[in-house]
């Protein structure tokens, strides 16, 4: 179990991270999500003991990372799979953090394989592409078996095959009642793996809640309609206290009202329609209205 109480980080006049207080829990898959810039690296860098929190603490199991001499056997984390020297094979990198762990060589040449590696494992790092160097990362961190592992992004390079081995491997680990806590930006695959989600924004805590919770609280309903009228029958549903937006000529988005009462008024007013279909957000749309305060740059931002 990862306990982050009042976590923050201060670099100078900057506050990275902001009183975080959280708790990821064995048995699920957490997904740690935010904006570019909210302080979820760093966060994850002090929970490591890379870096020092200006106050506040991130303890595993009860004792700070930075405690534990043999940390692979405790934690396992994958943070930048392009931090490897490019010069060793994956064989030599993994068998050094073995030694260095007092972990049995044996596992190595069992991580390569689970990862998909057992072929490449004498070929230089550098030769790697990035989708290699996740796994590669990946592999690192099963090292020690341990019971808490962290990933910051770990889909990055993937192809789509990789990206449902990742999904599958999350799951399975979560179901031997281990730790795993995953930052990420694509919010489509975290609907996917997810179980339970913490959000942040400009390093303060938005939501902690499980994957349907968020969902359930943020999701906006709406619902697609498409007529020849459209136009007289938006009038209609405004003064009814709906929302409605036409796209283009004879396509329009209605919300806060269900689909049931816009053709209940599209009868009585005579107006044909041609599609009806109710629609809620996906993950991805409600954590962008969640954290639109929280972003810390904008595309085509005036400055």
């Amino acid at each position: 179990m990862i306990e982050i109480e009042r976590l923050t980080k201060r670099y100078g006049a900057t506050t990275a991270v902001d009183q975080l207080t959280f708790t990821v829990r064995p048995g699920t898959v957490t997904g740690f999500l935010g904006p570019n810039g909210a302080g979820k690296s760093t966060t994850l860098r002090m929970i490591l003991g890379l870096d020092t929190p200006t106050g506040g603490s991130a303890t595993v199991a009860g004792v700070p990372f930075a405690n534990r001499p043999r940390g692979l056997r405790h934690v396992g984390a994958l943070l930048d799979a392009g931090d490897v020297h490019g010069g060793r094979s994956a064989r030599a990198h993994l068998s050094a953090l073995a030694r260095s762990n007092r972990i049995p060589l044996r596992r190595v040449d069992e991580v390569l394989a689970e990862v998909g590696l057992g072929k490449a494992a004498g070929r230089r790092i550098g030769g790697y592409s990035l989708g290699m160097k996740q796994r590669l990362g990946i592999a690192g961190a099963l090292l020690g078996d341990p019971p808490v592992l962290l990933f910051d992004e770990p889909l990055n390079g993937l192809d789509p095959e990789g990206v449902l081995w990742v999904r599958g491997l999350f799951r399975r680990l979560a179901a031997e009642g281990r730790t795993v806590f995953v930052s990420s930006h694509m919010m489509a695959e975290m609907e996917h793996t997810a179980d339970r989600l913490v959000v942040i924004g400009r390093g303060r805590l938005i939501a902690d809640e499980s994957l349907a919770e968020f969902s359930a609280r943020n999701a906006v309903s709406s619902v697609a309609v498409r007529g020849p009228e459209l136009a007289s029958l938006a009038g209609v549903l405004r003064a009814e206290g709906a929302e409605v937006r036409l796209t283009e000529p004879g396509f329009g988005t209605v919300t806060g009202m269900p689909a049931e009462r816009i053709g209940e008024l599209a009868l009585r007013h005579g107006v044909v329609l041609h599609e009806l279909a109710a629609r809620t957000s996906s993950l991805e749309s409600a954590f962008m209205s969640l954290t639109a305060d929280s972003v810390e740059y904008l595309a085509g931002e005036a400055r």
